[in-house]
């Protein structure tokens, strides 16, 4: 199990104070990988780097998205950390339960901003939300020590080679790339026959199909047959359309 396979996605931080201690967080752990979508402040800055003191190699290698499409596509699992669950949908997980999770995969811990966390939209791109055990009437944490908690807990994970959540080696799982593009053929197929309705309703309507594909846990052949089916879904209507204008 590598620690190259393990990111800290921060969505849309506030605070450069914030992201510089994550960085820090992250080198004390011994991890390599920080992905920031739409930061607040101009990233990096002098006070992302001070902050960071001797992590400024992982700020120097963190990369940079503005969607979340594009920072999820190359995760394998993403688990999304939020201090209530709000999207019932996606399963809830303890910090206890990490230790079932494959490592061997690329894994994705994606935190929110520290105004107001992750949405239930943003929440629906995660395989699992992970709750930190706190004083009940005083749950907040602060963006970088939500994060070390983490990384500490999986380091030492890691550390036992303690990971038991394991498939057979011959079942290789979908990356979020191919049930994202499964997820968009699915969509248009759905678009063309107007199955989103009302309108209104179309962005929630989507938001629980991405429920749905991602708690799945598909193979990478599972994923391949889906799309195959939706494909012809939307190939056997063409053709009914080109009979009949026939």
């Amino acid at each position: 199990m590598s620690k190259e396979n393990i990111s800290f996605i921060l969505h849309r931080p506030q605070l450069s104070e914030n992201i510089g201690a994550c960085a820090r967080a992250i080198k004390n752990f011994n991890f390599k990988r920080l992905i920031l979508i739409n930061p607040k402040p101009i990233f990096p800055n002098d006070k992302i780097l001070a902050t960071s003191v001797g992590a400024k190699n992982i700020i120097n290698q963190s990369k940079k998205y503005d969607n979340l499409d594009k920072a999820l596509c190359k995760m394998d699992i993403v688990i999304a950390t939020s201090a209530r669950f709000r999207n019932k949908n996606i399963k809830h997980i303890k910090l206890a339960d990490l230790k079932k999770i494959n490592f061997k995969k690329k894994v994705g811990f994606l935190f929110g901003s520290e105004a107001s966390g992750l949405s239930n939209n943003e929440i629906s791109y995660a395989n699992y939300t992970l709750q930190i055990p706190t004083n009940p009437e005083f749950k907040s944490l602060n963006l970088s020590h939500s994060l070390i908690i983490i990384a500490q807990y999986v380091a030492s994970i890691l550390k036992l080679k303690n990971s038991k959540f394991k498939k057979s080696k011959k079942v290789k799982s979908a990356g979020k790339k191919e049930i994202q593009l499964m997820l968009n053929l699915c969509t248009k197929n759905l678009d063309e026959i107007n199955f989103f309705r009302p309108t209104e309703k179309r962005p929630k309507m989507l938001e629980n199909l991405r429920n749905i594909f991602y708690k799945m846990d598909l193979s990478d052949k599972e994923t391949r047959i889906l799309s195959g089916v939706f494909a012809s879904l939307g190939k056997k209507r063409w053709l009914t359309k080109l009979r009949v204008s026939l």
